[in-house]
């Protein structure tokens, strides 16, 4: 990705007010994500002259708040879509973590391999929900959307250690 680009997200960050303590699988995954998103990314809010953008994720009331804001923090427009269509998916893709992470300790590299391919599938069908979620409001590419879901996965957990 261009660098210079105005369409891209330069900062991001996640409401952390309710932080929960997350195994060290899932902060690394936040992390990566992050790092990649922040690496490579293509976002492009409808009727909008450019960014590059700094984003706050954060749920209020069930519902996914994404505030865009220009990159000198000026306010440029939020977004609120309900997490519902999301909860399904959210919990498959903790489950097939979880067993991922599980096998990568004892299991044959086949199943590994396995769980892999349906923790990818999993993700590739959650970033197009988002994708068409954000449809009319936000232009994403596939790979922005699953850096994005993986941080909307993360923000799904409560601080009792379940998901929302």
């Amino acid at each position: 990705m261009n660098k210079t680009s105005v369409y891209r997200i330069a900062d991001i960050k996640l409401d952390e007010r309710s932080v929960v303590r997350r195994t060290p699988e899932i902060e690394h995954d936040r992390s990566v994500a992050i790092f990649d998103l922040l690496d490579d990314n293509h976002f492009a809010p409808a009727q909008s002259e450019g960014g590059p953008y700094a984003l706050h994720l954060s749920i209020e009331e069930g519902r996914l708040v994404i505030d865009i804001r220009l990159e000198d923090g000026s306010a440029h427009h939020k977004h609120i879509l309900s997490l519902r269509p999301f909860s399904r998916v959210v919990k498959d893709y903790f489950g097939i973590c979880a067993s991922y992470y599980d096998a990568i300790k004892t299991a044959s590299p086949q199943k590994i391999e396995a769980l892999d391919m349906a923790r990818r599938g999993v993700h590739d069908e959650a970033a197009e929900l988002l994708k068409d979620r954000l449809e009319g409001k936000i232009e994403v590419d596939l790979d922005t959307a699953r850096r994005l879901f993986t941080l909307i996965s993360v923000l799904h957990l409560r601080p009792e250690g379940t998901i929302r």
